[in-house]
């Protein structure tokens, strides 16, 4: 060979180099940046070249996929789509994914190797596996009633299983139809806006991402956190608690709407909803009782996820006394998601044990093989047994003898607790109606259903009226229903889950 050639293919041979290197760094290198990119409208061909997996509830489908003529081949289609948006959220050609179609999206697109059968077949052939279902543990008769009871009222409802910490109901209100948004074009745009532009928020889950003062509802907590820690010894005893109470440094009289609460005991004063007696104990527990308590609960978790993040319900950590005794009562800064509520109703009916809610019952390949399934795990030991069965103890009492009674179901024990948060400039705002509650068959020792409702626009007169006569009839609903399922609901001891 000579010299030329040599030059000319030692050349050649740099050029395949840097050829090789460049393909490599585009491939490698930078492939995460060209696969994020707007432009590269490759992937999401791609995404929606094949059928999405569907969402089931009850072992039914609540969505499905729909051909279209464009280059994105398929688009999402939902059965109910008012109904069940709270839970399937929106999967958008042009929008992106929210709720389970954005959490389980490798799921159900197709993208996640956990469905795969046969992983090395689609490595070689580089095929997209068909995408998997996601069985949801709500129950249907459940999340029509709690929708049929909002009936379009701006609010929400949740519903556990206090033992295994099943989610059974998750309805936001107003709602609106995910399918509007499904596909691409005008059409989709304008629906996008005009649901963004809503003073009703329809696109607002409510249940898990809205946060409220949750008002008298709050003295569940107050009233775990003064047994707990032995304040309250005998619930029926009288207390020594002024009415009105003056809010310890300040020149501020904290009254009540009831009659009756001067030195009224414990077990009376949850009954009528007496704001001194809870203020005042609230105050005497400390700085750090009732926030202690309240976390023990689940106020204060960044991390609950459902698998959805769930807004953080919050109890100030650096509250001053006359603060301290306004949070007691679900004042002050005091905030919370219904699903939080919720928590704190089926904690008290499941014996104290607080479990970790979940929305996924379990997820299936396309060949109805189960791929991952949702465990029940215990989130704290909230309160003790002994402590629980006091707090049921008042619960029940405001079902049977107090502001409760609306939620009352024969057959059934169902303890309760009203309330209504006051917000606006100077509370002038109409009140917030709650009603949190659980309910259990006569002949069984544990909570089967814990429920909270609230209705942000409620008509009251007086504190706790509108809760026992907005929001408790909704919870009555979504209880019986749930009492009413030949489904039943299971039982879950184990102390390990942190």
């Amino acid at each position: 060979m000579n010299r030329c050639m040599r030059h000319a293919a030692v050349f050649c041979a740099l050029l395949l180099a840097a050829v090789l290197v460049n393909t490599a760094r585009v491939q490698v290198v930078q492939a995460g940046k060209f696969t994020g990119n707007p432009a590269n409208r490759r992937i999401a061909i791609e995404r929606y070249h094949q059928p999405r997996g569907n969402i089931l509830v009850g072992g039914q489908r609540v969505t499905g996929s729909r051909a279209t003529l464009g280059q994105l081949r398929y688009e999402r289609t939902y059965l109910e789509g008012p109904l069940y948006a709270p839970v399937t959220g929106f999967a958008s050609q042009t929008y992106g994914a929210t709720l389970l179609e954005g959490t389980e999206d490798a799921l159900l697109s197709g993208t996640s190797a956990t469905l795969d059968t046969t992983p090395l077949w689609h490595e070689l052939t580089r095929a997209r596996q068909r995408g998997g279902d996601v069985d949801t543990t709500i129950d249907p008769a459940a999340q029509r009633a709690a929708y049929a009871g909002l009936a379009g009222r701006r609010g929400a409802v949740a519903a556990l299983d206090p033992a295994t910490g099943r989610i059974l109901a998750l309805v936001s209100s107003p709602s609106y139809d995910p399918s509007l948004l499904s596909g691409s074009g005008p059409g989709v745009t304008a629906a996008w806006t005009r649901l963004n532009a809503d003073r009703d928020q329809p696109m607002l889950d409510r249940a898990i991402r809205q946060t409220y003062p949750p008002g008298s509802t709050f003295k569940v907590v107050t009233a775990a956190a003064a047994l707990q820690q032995g304040l309250v010894r005998d619930v029926m005893a009288p207390t020594n608690s002024p009415d009105p109470y003056r809010l310890e440094g300040t020149l501020v009289d904290l009254t009540n709407e009831s009659d009756g609460c001067r030195d009224a005991s414990v077990y009376d004063a949850f009954r009528i909803s007496c704001n001194t007696v809870f203020a005042k104990l609230g105050t005497d527990l400390g700085p750090h009782g009732v926030v202690d308590q309240a976390q023990a609960f689940g106020f204060n978790d960044t991390r609950l996820r459902i698998p959805a993040s769930v807004a953080k319900s919050t109890v100030d950590t650096g509250m001053g006394p006359d603060q301290v005794g306004l949070s007691s009562i679900g004042q002050f800064d005091t905030t919370a998601t219904p699903l939080q509520m919720a928590m704190v109703a089926a904690a008290v009916g499941n014996g104290g044990k607080l479990m970790r809610p979940y929305l996924v019952d379990r997820v299936t390949n396309h060949n109805g093989i189960t791929v991952s399934s949702g465990h029940p795990s215990l989130l704290h030991q909230a309160v003790s047994a002994r402590t629980a069965r006091q707090l049921q103890t008042l619960m029940e009492a405001v079902v049977t003898d107090g502001t409760g009674g609306n939620a009352a179901i024969p057959g059934a024990v169902v303890g309760g607790k009203t309330g209504t948060a006051q917000h606006g400039l100077a509370n002038t705002g109409t009140p917030y109606a709650w009603f949190i509650s659980y309910a259990r068959p006569e002949n069984v020792d544990h909570a089967t259903v814990a429920v909270a409702v609230v209705v942000e626009d409620a008509e009251a007169q007086r504190a706790d009226i509108s809760g026992g006569g907005n929001a408790a009839p909704i919870a009555k609903a979504v209880m019986q229903a749930v009492l009413s399922s030949p489904v039943p609901t299971g039982e879950f001891s184990s102390p390990s889950g942190n």
